[in-house]
């Protein structure tokens, strides 16, 4: 290694992170120190695939939010139909561990853009609205905004009168209200005429129960007829709400075996006092899709359904869970599959006060799924050291509000996906100074999960992946650190740490970022083409980095 001369303190090759590199276009980051700006475009990215919940170690959720809010309406004045465009790619693909920012995002379109935006919001909303759930977060995140004019109420009828009787009952009887909305509301505020004898039926049991079906007239505030509905036959009500209907009543475990089976009946439509029982769970599993699987694992293991012995229930659940198909169909994020295997084998609910015993062999079908749950990323065959920063600020806060899911765990569990694909990989954490954290390729993620749980320390100096490998002379094609960016503590910037590597080695190393929080701060230079930013737990992430390292499309 050679050292470099500066005139008092002055180089652009050598500066202090706690300064400006000399002609660089930095910005002061939270921790104190200088690290590059993303720009406005990567920073929704950020905040629509990790969003804002948790905050972070310097900045609260709502001052988070706040930020990234203001970086919305930014993108939508700069080109909103571009926004309109990343909000539909990122939320249809599943690319996000919560659908809420898209959510939040596309509200702000259909409320600020101009007239072709909020057209293209509104053609986008069952896109991204894709159950009665999310309709109603829409909802409740649009009224902040704006009132219910005429594009908004076609957009929110159009939704409804797109669905069969059929998918519009499974709607309206699965995802009955949430955030203080309901189907009633949504239809009396969009204005609109379910045609056709079928969706009149669930319409007129949405607004007005089982006893709506006959003549019905309505008045305005004095008193006039404005409208007269004639009377709709019961019998044309789809099945799961007959079904729905009567389960309501039911008292016998028995009868409502009966009923789930016959109407395919899915937890929500089942009276809560039925949701521990083990025949139930063997009932009602047929119907249910993979995401309601993974979250009631620990209920079924309370039930007895799923439980050491019971091997049939077990091989049915492991094949679900494990279906590479059936994941991707279903839009299973990975960070949901992590947040299961780590409330489900430790044997207790987060927020409830449920207990059960873990059946190891689901443990394991759970962590063969997150895998699975990236897609098939190529090796790129090179040589790469993945470096993990375990600094205080990475202890704080939550990936996509995950109870207990530090950036930091996420990020090792994330670092794991490359550790496994790549076979000439160093894995390695670091704050102000390295810390080895052992690791194989064999771990266990509930053990990885564990080794960087409340094992944060010191300051920030990401220059030290590059700095080390320089001193230890390995040979590297690739560098990639998970990080807040938030770097303040080393006597180089990892930019030029990077730059010096080269130069002393020859090897064109590349340098990749994954960025763990929705902040708009990077250690890559964003002039430097050999230099990458992506977000964390996107689920394109891993792909993306093994193709721009192999040089595949770049």
């Amino acid at each position: 290694m050679t050292g470099t001369k500066t005139y008092k303190g002055f180089s652009t090759k050598e500066t202090p992170q706690s300064e400006r590199i000399p002609g660089s276009k930095q910005v002061q980051n939270d921790a104190g120190g200088y690290s590059f700006q993303i720009d406005s475009w990567g920073k929704l990215n950020r905040f629509l695939i990790l969003g804002s919940e948790g905050g972070t170690y310097y900045a609260s959720e709502h001052k988070l939010t706040k930020e990234n809010a203001k970086n919305v309406l930014k993108c939508i004045e700069e080109d909103g139909h571009r926004v309109v465009n990343t909000i539909v790619e990122i939320s249809d693909a599943g690319r996000a561990p919560k659908n809420d920012p898209a959510l939040f995002a596309l509200a702000a379109c259909a409320s600020f853009g101009d007239d072709a935006t909020k057209k293209a919001a509104f053609r986008a909303l069952p896109q991204v609205a894709r159950i009665g759930t999310h309709l109603f977060h829409f909802a409740a995140y649009v009224e902040q905004f704006r009132g219910w004019g005429r594009g908004l109420r076609e957009a929110v009828g159009d939704w409804y009168t797109s669905k069969s009787p059929k998918d519009l009952a499974f709607q309206a009887v699965k995802y009955q209200s949430r955030d203080g909305w309901s189907h009633y509301d949504l239809l009396r505020l969009s204005h609109v005429a379910l045609a056709g004898e079928g969706r009149e039926a669930v319409a007129r049991w949405i607004t007005d129960g089982m006893d709506g079906f006959g003549k019905k007239v309505v008045k305005d505030k004095n008193g006039k007829i404005v409208r007269k509905y004639p009377a709709i036959d019961k019998s044309l009500l789809p099945d799961i709400i007959v079904g729905f209907e009567k389960a309501k009543t039911v008292e016998d475990e028995d009868e409502i075996v009966k009923l789930i089976e016959k109407y395919k009946l899915t937890f929500e439509m089942v009276p809560t006092q039925f949701h521990t029982s083990a025949k139930v769970y063997d009932a009602i599993l047929p119907n249910l899709g993979l995401t309601a699987i993974i979250r009631n694992l620990g209920n079924m293991s309370k039930s007895g359904y799923l439980a050491k012995g019971q091997w049939e229930a077990k091989d049915l659940i492991c094949e679900k869970i494990t279906n590479a198909e059936a994941l991707k169909k279903a839009r299973v994020h990975p960070i949901a599959l992590l947040s299961a295997l780590n409330t489900y084998n430790s044997g207790h609910s987060v927020r409830g006060k449920g207990e059960w015993e873990a059946v190891p062999d689901v443990c394991d079908a759970l962590e063969k799924a997150f895998y699975l749950s990236f897609g098939y990323v190529e090796p790129a065959g090179k040589r790469f050291i993945l470096a993990l920063d375990v600094s205080g600020s990475m202890g704080v806060g939550e990936i996509a509000g995950v109870p207990g899911l530090t950036p930091a765990m996420a990020a090792a569990a994330m670092a794991m996906v490359t550790y496994k694909t790549e076979k000439k990989t160093e894995l390695m954490a670091f704050a102000h100074e390295f810390r080895a954290i052992d690791i194989s390729r064999c771990e266990k993620l509930e053990t990885v999960l564990k080794k960087t749980d409340c094992n944060n320390f010191g300051g920030t100096d990401c220059a030290l992946p590059m700095l080390w490998a320089l001193q230890k002379g390995i040979q590297v094609d690739a560098f990639i650190v998970y990080t807040d960016s938030e770097t303040w503590f080393g006597s180089i910037h990892p930019s030029q740490a990077i730059a010096k590597y080269r130069k002393e080695t020859g090897i064109p190393a590349k340098l990749i970022v994954v960025g763990m929080t929705a902040n708009d701060f990077t250690i890559a230079d964003p002039k430097d083409s050999g230099m990458m930013d992506v977000v964390g737990f996107d689920t394109a992430a891993p792909d993306i980095m093994t193709q721009f390292v192999a040089g595949r499309g770049f």
